[in-house]
Order: C-alpha cells, then structure tokens, then sequence
C-alpha cells in the first residue's frame, strides 16, 4: 500500500488548482501567482492553500 500521496490544493489568492507531492521537503510556490502553497516542516509539509483534497496518482503496469 502506497504511504505518500500527491494532493490538489487551490491557491487562495487566484484560485488556480494545482498538484503537490504529500511529503514535499522544499516548498511549493502558485505557478500563476506565486503565493506560498506548502512550506516543509520535517514530515508532511504545512498546506497555506485552501480546499486541499487527496488525489489518486497511480500509474496503471
């Protein structure tokens, strides 16, 4: 079973829906407006973005 997971966060300040690595270690900046969307803490990152929902990546063999 898979322990790390990518999640869809949308951008507070222009609402554009990007995608995260769960476990991200650098941070994680809006590509359309460059607000802070994650900022590494250790472990799982701190999510600053609204509406964070887990997202199912996996790739069919």
């Amino acid at each position: 079973m898979e322990r790390s997971k990518f999640l869809k966060v949308t951008c507070p300040r222009c609402k554009h829906v990007q995608i995260v690595f769960g476990k991200s270690t650098s941070q994680v900046k809006c590509t359309e407006c460059n607000y802070l969307l994650a900022k590494p803490t250790g472990g799982k990152p701190k999510i600053r973005a609204s509406g964070s929902v887990f997202v199912n990546m996996a790739v069919p063999l």
